[in-house]
């Protein structure tokens, strides 16, 4: 991102000083150019600077599972979050290091048999969502790399399918053009850049025109991230509904 700046910057900077004396409106016109992406590069290690500086990895958990009672969730045998409910996700929590950790989900208040239990690698530096996805029965984790990074006055969004009774969905622009396509249970789309905006946007069943959910209006605000969860179950309770999660 820094190294897009730049090269902009100086390019329009060998323009404006190229037109200088043969041609003013375009001397004038590249270094305003010029200003724009030094300004923007200013701006993002002026962001980067507020960043903390720790490289250790991130985590957050958000309960999906529309049968599982509240949970409480424990890393390598210590209790680190109390009373996690349905619906609810928790903030990033930063780990102490890198590495193996085990993870385990128990009722809340009990630790006699643990409802799942998985082990993985987090990596330096990354952030991670970890997900309760399927019912009490099928209960499984999700382990999904964030990406928080977006161009200066840009946006993107992303969209997970976590309704265990919910067939294949497109996710499309209301009564328009499909923008994601085919997304089955569990699966993660990538990032979808976009400029700021509202969307309207409604879910269907895959290769259909049959809307299963309408989602509300998103305003999609320029320098962050967006995670559309669709949880719940479909005709039944509770029911299908969509969780816009920012960063």
């Amino acid at each position: 991102m820094y190294d897009n700046y730049f090269y902009k910057a100086a390019m329009y900077d060998l323009l404006a000083n190229y037109y200088k004396y043969s041609n003013p409106n375009l001397h004038v016109f590249y270094y305003q150019k010029h200003l724009k992406y030094m300004n923007q590069l200013i701006m993002a290690n002026y962001e980067a600077a507020r960043e903390p500086q720790t490289r250790n990895p991130m985590v957050r958990i958000f309960h999906a599972s529309p049968d599982t009672p509240s949970v409480d969730v424990y890393l390598n045998g210590k209790r680190t979050i109390r009373n996690l409910t349905y619906k609810q996700e928790t903030d990033y929590l930063p780990l102490l290091e890198a590495g193996r950790y085990r993870i385990d989900i128990y009722p809340a208040g009990k630790t006699d048999k643990p409802i799942v239990s998985e082990t993985f690698t987090f990596n330096e530096g990354q952030k991670y969502t970890v997900v309760a996805a399927g019912t009490l029965n099928t209960l499984d984790l999700l382990f999904i790399k964030d990406n928080n990074e977006v161009p200066s006055g840009e946006t993107k969004i992303r969209f997970i399918h976590l309704s265990p009774n919910t067939p294949a969905v497109d996710i499309a622009v209301k009564n328009g053009d499909v923008l994601v396509s085919d997304i089955t249970f569990k699966e993660v789309t990538d990032y979808l850049p976009l400029s700021p905006m509202t969307v309207n946007l409604e879910v269907r069943i895959a290769g259909t025109n049959k809307v299963v959910l309408e989602l509300p209006p998103i305003r999609l605000r320029p320098n962050r991230t967006y995670t559309v969860y669709i949880v719940g179950l479909m005709n039944g309770k509770p029911g299908l509904e969509a969780l816009v999660a920012q960063h």
